[in-house]
C-alpha cells in the first residue's frame, strides 16, 4: 500500500496508466469501422479491442482496491480530498471503466452483425466513432486534472471549457444518432434499419455516459473550493 506522501501520486499514476489504455480501446473504432468498410482484415483490431477491456479491468479493479482499502492515515492529510470523496470516487472510476465495455460490445456487434457499408447510415457511425475519439481525447486531460486535483489540499484548477466541449460534442452525436435511424428506417430495409439503430445507439451510449462522467466530476468537485467545473447555465 502506498505511504502517506505518494498515496495521490500513486493514485494519478494509475490512472494516468489506464485512461491511456482506455483512449487506446475507443481509439480503434474509428480504424475498426474503416477497416471494415475496406474489406480489410479487421478481426485483429476487433481482438486488440477486448483485450484492451480485459487490460483496462484489471487496472480498475487495482484503483477500486487502492482506495477501498486505505483509510485516513493511509492515505495521509495531503490526501483529504481523496478521502473525503472515497464512496463517489468508486463510482466514478466505474462509471468510466464502462465505456471500454460499450466499445468492446460494439466492435464485436459490428463483427456478428455486418452491416452494409455503401449508405449514409454506415457514414454516420463512422462520424460518430471519430466524435468519441476526440471526446476520449478531452475526457483524459478532465480526469488526469480532476484526479490531480483530489490529491492536494490547496491546489486549483478550471476544467469548465474542457467539460463544455464533451457536452457539445455529446449533443452533436446525439443529432447524428437521431440521423441514422431516421434515415435507416427511411431507405434501409428492416432488418438493416435495426441494425443501424442497435449501433447507432450504442455509440450514443459512450457520448453520454461521458457525459455522465463530468457530471459526476462536477458533483464531486462542489464540495472543493478551487476545483472550478460547473457550466454557466446560460451557455447550455
Amino acid at each position: 500500500m502506498a505511504g502517506k506522501s505518494d498515496f495521490g501520486q500513486e493514485l494519478e499514476t494509475q490512472t494516468d496508466a489506464y485512461l491511456d489504455t482506455l483512449k487506446d480501446c475507443l481509439g480503434l473504432l474509428p480504424q475498426l469501422l474503416e477497416e471494415y468498410e475496406a474489406g480489410e482484415d479487421f478481426e485483429a483490431t476487433v481482438e486488440r479491442i477486448g483485450e484492451l477491456e480485459s487490460e483496462g479491468d484489471t487496472m480498475i479493479r487495482s484503483i477500486i482496491s487502492s482506495i477501498t482499502n486505505s483509510d485516513p492515515e493511509d492515505m495521509g492529510l495531503l490526501n483529504t480530498r481523496i478521502n473525503y470523496n472515497q464512496s463517489g470516487l468508486i463510482e466514478f472510476y466505474k462509471q468510466v471503466d464502462s465505456l471500454a465495455n460499450v466499445t468492446e460490445r460494439i466492435a464485436d456487434e459490428i463483427a456478428m452483425m455486418q452491416p452494409p457499408t455503401d449508405t449514409e447510415c454506415y457514414q454516420g457511425l463512422r462520424e460518430m466513432a471519430e466524435h468519441v475519439a476526440d471526446m476520449t481525447e478531452t475526457l483524459e486531460e478532465v480526469v488526469e486534472r480532476f484526479v490531480h486535483g483530489l490529491g492536494t489540499t490547496s491546489g486549483s484548477d478550471t476544467l469548465y471549457d474542457e467539460i463544455k466541449a464533451i457536452r457539445d460534442m455529446e449533443s452533436r452525436c446525439d443529432s447524428i444518432k437521431n440521423d441514422v435511424i431516421r434515415t435507416a428506417f427511411a431507405d434501409e430495409g428492416t432488418a438493416e434499419a435495426l441494425m443501424y439503430r442497435e449501433l447507432a445507439i450504442l455509440f450514443d451510449d459512450l457520448a453520454n455516459t461521458m457525459e455522465d462522467v463530468t457530471d459526476q466530476i462536477i458533483v464531486i468537485a462542489s464540495d472543493e473550493p478551487g476545483l472550478v467545473t460547473e457550466v454557466d447555465p446560460s451557455e447550455e
